[in-house]
């Protein structure tokens, strides 16, 4: 018999989703029969699979050794990575990181060490925040995503209740993200907001955006505002208004204005030398919640901004890096 006590970033989830994280090994059927035999329960009594889980529950278990010890093997691949990165905004409950281009937010399927997920790990394992040894089933995690050519303000949250609270924000639009990007020449307009659709060639990863709707298209709104021109490219910000795969890129070019650096939607055009990615910027962040975000409440009409991007400082065009 072992016994495992909830901790608080492990409460508030289903029993199954839990032992599914916590032990790896474990088959989905085997589980299942566990719970229903009564191998597996919660404060001494019979369970089922849709248990929620409370902070200071106690599970007992009548299993195999085999699957506690598969899941206590100490393999902390996050301490590969470094633990640097640049901090906007930091409290108990997440941190706002400026990452830079050229960094990946997630192991991809090439693998690599070093992603920012594994940074933030390591930083906090090393701050006495992150015990993977007590932490069963959650792990710090980013809320947000921002591909590895690309720079801004990534999300990482702390605790479960955090993710959990960031995630529902995310998805209701309660998050507001601003974009920086440098585009060829000026728009005949100095701000607007754009309409138009957009279907995805999945085996490409490449967008196409049409003017009316055609079959399979999404519904696509993308708002600029000209800051600077300095007679061949122009600083935007954007505001998106809708979110799609690579909305800005292929919305931008659709009006003749793609962004510099950018290869897969610049037809052709050639950027400078100094540009070595393409110049787009998730540079401010704004929360601004229409319903009760519990313990994050406190960051409610809070803005946070990178004022000096690698193309742009202050507003202005600024390519002496």
């Amino acid at each position: 018999m072992r016994t495992l006590e909830i901790k608080k970033n492990d409460a508030n989830q289903r029993l199954d989703k839990f032992l599914q994280k916590r032990f790896k090994t474990l088959p989905k059927s085997l589980m299942y029969k566990y719970i229903r035999k009564k191998c597996i329960k919660v404060n001494g009594k019979k369970c089922d699979i849709q248990t929620m889980l409370k902070e200071g529950d106690v599970l007992t278990f009548y299993i195999k050794d085999e699957f506690f010890e598969a899941s206590e093997q100490k393999s902390y691949e996050f301490m590969k990575a470094p633990k640097t990165f640049d901090i906007v905004y930091e409290d108990e409950n997440l941190i706002l990181i400026d990452k830079k281009p050229g960094i990946i937010v997630h192991p991809d399927k090439n693998y690599h060490f070093d992603s920012l997920v594994a940074r933030v790990q390591h930083y906090l394992y090393d701050k006495g925040e992150y015990n993977p040894d007590e932490e069963k089933a959650f792990a710090p995690a980013l809320v947000n995503r921002i591909d590895r050519n690309t720079g801004g303000i990534v999300i990482a949250a702390k605790n479960a209740d955090s993710l959990r609270i960031l995630n529902a924000k995310m998805k209701t639009r309660e998050l507001e993200k601003y974009y920086l990007c440098l585009l060829y020449g000026k728009p005949k307009k100095d701000s607007d907001t754009l309409h138009g659709y957009m279907t995805k060639n999945e085996s490409k990863n490449k967008v196409t955006v049409f003017k009316n709707e055609v079959e399979g298209s999404k519904e696509i709104k993308t708002k600029y505002e000209i800051l600077d021109f300095n007679g061949k490219f122009s600083l935007a910000e954007i505001e998106l208004l809708t979110g799609r795969t690579h909305q800005i890129r292929a919305h931008m070019a659709s009006i003749g204005h793609p962004l510099v650096g950018d290869t897969k939607y610049g037809k052709g055009k050639k950027a400078p030398d100094s540009i070595k990615y393409q110049a787009l910027y998730s540079y401010k962040l704004k929360f601004n919640f229409e319903t009760d975000a519990g313990i994050l409440d406190y960051l409610n009409g809070k803005e946070f901004k990178v004022n000096d991007v690698w193309f742009a400082k202050n507003g202005k065009i600024n390519l002496s890096k």
